[in-house]
């Protein structure tokens, strides 16, 4: 296939917006036969690792889309993930099943036959590939945190908004299956089961060390590594840091700063999201900040270990997150308190029974969503956000992202989220973006050059 160049790329994503129509706050185009109300949605799926598989399987069981394309950069994994999509359709008795496989996502973005795309790459790739996706035209769901760092995260806020698209990110607690417990205890607490909402405690868990010290490798032939750095510093390639070349497993770049950074982002993208839903700071965030942290060192891995942050909030409510607590989030007022967690024979608890009760027909109520993928689908047709939009997916990343930043520091960050800066903290802010090592992986320079910056 003809290899799109960058300014080639970036021209045509700029263009690819023309002609929506707009919501309000929202624009949706439809494609005859495909995202039109009467088709389904053609989805394409954008790393098929670990992550990329699940995602991929939630989308082919939904009757409202059809997966077309799949793209890797590792070409164990794209024959993988196309034999995935295959044998789902095979199964269904179709006959003659071809999805397309790409190597390059700027590829898959030209094909005018994609409505959207799922983003299922590691961290630091989300924010390329999701403003080229929305620049181009298509809808998203990608994987949380939605982008690596913040500046990222305004970027494709801009881009997804700008361009009218509808973007679901993977923050699937929000919706009712599989955890059904998150979005009762988060609306119980919004309305006021608890009392005055005091503390908020949140467990993650911890990564530990690998055990092993850095040693470069030879790239696999398989796998176009020096395309899969991306924005992040030139390093030798190191199985132990991108993902297992047989097999699914967990990979080590969730646990290799360069591309992802540590249970801070990668469950707290999950609980720290559920909490601000929960206070009604989905749109806000934490006026103030302070951490601490012991980092791997000496070691494949290079995330934090140990931790201990507490964020501060309007109203007088502290966010405690500490390697310490009972994975989950514990909600704690002065009339009560609710707990809610993934894990156990008791998902949800609370203090006293009646906190759980049913609320009352004129209480504050969460949209419905009872599958994640089906409510991005069913947002995608009808044009409007989903449970969890964009907007709300960067602040949960910079209320993480604003932690770890404190855990590097070492001191009390002041936030002021409606500037979405430090108070007077000019190297904090510095740090907000972290800079590509080549513009070609920059997502602020593809908003810029579609006339967006």
């Amino acid at each position: 296939m003809k290899r799109t160049t960058r300014r080639d790329f970036l021209r045509a994503a700029a263009r690819g917006g023309a002609g929506l129509w707009m919501l309000p706050g929202l624009a949706c185009r439809a494609r005859p036969g495909s995202a039109s109300p009467l088709g389904r949605v053609h989805v394409a799926q954008i790393g098929c690792g670990r992550m990329g598989r699940t995602d991929t399987e939630g989308v082919l069981r939904s009757p409202l889309a059809r997966v077309v394309a799949v793209c890797d950069l590792d070409a164990k994994r794209l024959a993988a993930g196309r034999e995935l999509a295959e044998a789902f359709y095979r199964a269904q008795g179709e006959a003659a099943v071809s999805i397309r496989a790409y190597r390059d996502h700027r590829d898959l973005l030209a094909q005018e036959d994609v409505d959207a795309v799922v983003v299922s790459t590691p961290d630091h790739w989300h924010a390329q590939v999701a403003v080229d996706a929305a620049l181009a035209g298509k809808h998203l769901y990608v994987q949380k945190p939605v982008t690596y760092d913040v500046a990222e995260a305004i970027a494709l806020r801009t881009a997804v908004r700008a361009k009218g698209v509808v973007l679901q990110t993977g923050s699937q607690q929000r919706s009712e299956a599989p955890w059904p417990a998150f979005r009762v205890a988060a609306e119980a607490v919004r309305n006021g089961r608890v009392g005055r909402l005091t503390r908020i405690e949140i467990g993650l868990g911890t990564d530990a060390p690998s055990g092993r010290r850095p040693a470069p490798m030879t790239v696999p032939p398989e796998l176009d590594f020096e395309r899969w750095l991306g924005a992040a510093p030139e390093q030798p390639y190191m199985e132990g840091r991108v993902h297992p070349q047989d097999g699914f497993g967990r990979p080590g770049w969730i646990t290799t700063e360069d591309f992802g950074l540590g249970m801070i982002t990668n469950w707290g993208a999950h609980h720290v999201d559920i909490a601000q839903w929960a206070m009604g700071r989905e749109l806000s965030g934490p006026l103030a900040v302070e951490a601490r942290a012991d980092f791997m060192s000496d070691d494949l891995w290079t995330v934090h270990r140990g931790y201990h942050v507490e964020l501060e909030y309007p109203g007088d409510v502290r966010v405690i997150v500490d390697d310490a607590l009972e994975v989950g989030l514990a909600f704690h007022g002065d009339e009560g308190s609710i707990f809610c967690t993934r894990e156990g024979a008791e998902p949800l608890r609370a203090s006293a029974p009646e906190l759980l009760a049913p609320l009352p027909a004129n209480a504050t109520r969460f949209p419905p969503s009872r599958d994640h993928y089906e409510n991005w689908l069913e947002s995608v047709r009808a044009g409007h956000d989903p449970i969890a939009p964009v907007d709300q997916a960067a602040r949960s990343l910079t209320a993480c992202y604003l932690a770890w930043l404190a855990m590097k520091l070492g001191r009390r960050l002041r936030w002021d989220p409606a500037r979405e800066r430090f108070l007077d903290d000019p190297e904090a802010d510095a740090r907000l973006r972290r800079k590509p090592r080549r513009v070609e992986y920059d997502a602020l320079a593809r908003l810029e050059a579609a006339g967006l910056a």
